[in-house]
């Protein structure tokens, strides 16, 4: 049986934010990042108006494989990397940023090997947390309190599989998405080479996979997919695979809970050469564009999406800014995109025109020891979820806040 550790008391104070870091200011945000391999966590304060980041420093020294913001709490929770698929919560100061630890689950009923957790994030409703345990194979829920608390673990299920890649050798869940219904959740396992499609209860937040299995999507042997997002037309999905650095197009059969491929195209540039690697994939709030990292070229491709079809169009391709684009992040004003570049050790601005979706590189950048992942706390948004400013949401895109990040040891994905 999985316990949750919620009393504060019971936990070590593991965070402060630097002496010199002054209190925000109303109307500014907070990213925190989660580092690959450095057991940190840190936070910058940015300005949503005039794109400006300021550094807080390391808020926590904790395993921080991905991290993800409650979406109207000032609750930060953490996924580690070590055995036992541990998640943390912590209580934000918005005033500061600083953070102190609430809680702790273990999410794994005996611990699996090194790797741990490689993605978390709350539903839509915050009630739960999704949680791919890539070490473990498996994809779980852990309930969460109204206050964000952590309640327990709800549901797991167990993926099969594996590839020819030897990274592959048994399955590896990389992200898991609840799609618009709320009937189904989708695994994206880069292991198996699949994308399961399980039954998911709303209510109870549970998983399962029915009495015939799970369904599933197969792509390539040996594609490793990393990546799901929905378009908002509630019928296109978009699959972004790591090995092979393809971006597919499918459809959503709502009914049967089944993907069907429609377009296969590559974030490779056409001159490219050596390792192929992609990481990232996130879509603006109206659908109307696509973004991905590609840690092989050092690049980010942008590609609009058709009004009707949903079918993509590459229609830039830019430097990331620096090494490695683990992770990114759009803004929720559609207006700013944020690049985890790991190997260069920095965050790195980007400007996201309104209509024409294009980036352009604004030259700023903070320093943050090897970043994997980021999540962005409004500090202004109430606990309906709604911004009470308006300089969020303007009518052109806005994002959905995804960030992947890989994990210690057993993968570096």
């Amino acid at each position: 049986m999985l316990t949750a550790v919620t009393a504060a008391s019971a936990l070590p104070l593991l965070s402060a934010v630097p002496s010199a870091a002054a209190p925000g200011s109303r109307g500014h945000d907070l990213l925190y990042i989660g580092t690959w391999g450095q057991n940190q966590v840190h936070a910058v304060r940015f300005d949503p108006v005039g794109g400006t980041m300021t550094p807080l420093g390391r808020v926590a020294e904790i395993s921080s494989s991905w991290v993800a913001v409650h979406p109207h709490r000032p609750v930060l929770y953490v996924a580690g990397a070590e055995q036992g698929g541990f998640i943390r919560s912590f209580r934000i100061d918005d005033s500061t940023g600083a953070v102190r630890q609430t809680g702790e689950i273990e999410t794994e009923p005996a611990p699996t090997g090194s790797g741990g957790l490689s993605y978390i994030a709350p539903t839509a409703d915050a009630g739960a947390l999704l949680v791919a345990d890539f070490a473990a194979g498996s994809a779980v829920t852990v309930s969460l309190t109204g206050d964000g608390g952590l309640g327990a673990v709800a549901s797991s299920v167990q993926d099969a599989g594996s590839g020819p890649d030897p990274r592959q050798a048994g399955p590896h869940p990389h992200h898991v998405v609840i799609d618009p219904s709320g009937r189904f959740a989708l695994v994206v396992d880069f292991g198996a080479d699949r994308a399961f499609v399980y039954d998911y209860d709303r209510a109870a937040h549970q998983l399962s996979a029915g009495s015939a299995g799970p369904g599933s999507f197969a792509t390539a042997p040996g594609s490793g997919p990393r990546r799901l997002a929905f378009h908002p037309d509630g019928r296109t999905v978009y699959l972004l695979s790591e090995l092979t650095a393809e971006l597919q197009v499918l459809d959503w059969d709502v009914r049967h809970g089944m993907l069907t491929s429609r377009q296969l195209l590559t974030t490779n540039a056409p001159d490219h050469t050596g390792s192929t690697s992609a990481a990232e994939l996130v879509i603006a709030r109206d659908g109307g564009y696509v973004y991905t990292s590609n840690r092989g070229d050092n690049a980010l491709v942008v590609f609009s999406a058709a009004r009707r079809t949903g079918l993509l169009t590459e229609v830039q391709r830019v430097p990331c800014g620096g090494v490695t684009p683990w992770s990114m992040c759009l803004h929720s004003s559609g207006r700013w995109l944020f690049v985890a570049n790991e190997a260069s050790s920095t965050v790195n601005l980007f400007r996201v025109h309104p209509r024409s979706g294009r980036l352009t590189d604004t030259g700023r950048s903070v320093a943050v020891p090897n970043p994997a992942s980021i999540s962005v706390r409004h500090p202004d948004v109430g606990a309906a979820g709604s911004p009470t400013s308006d300089h969020r949401t303007p009518p052109a895109a806005a994002s959905h806040p995804a960030a992947p990040a890989d994990l210690l040891l057993g993968f570096r994905g």
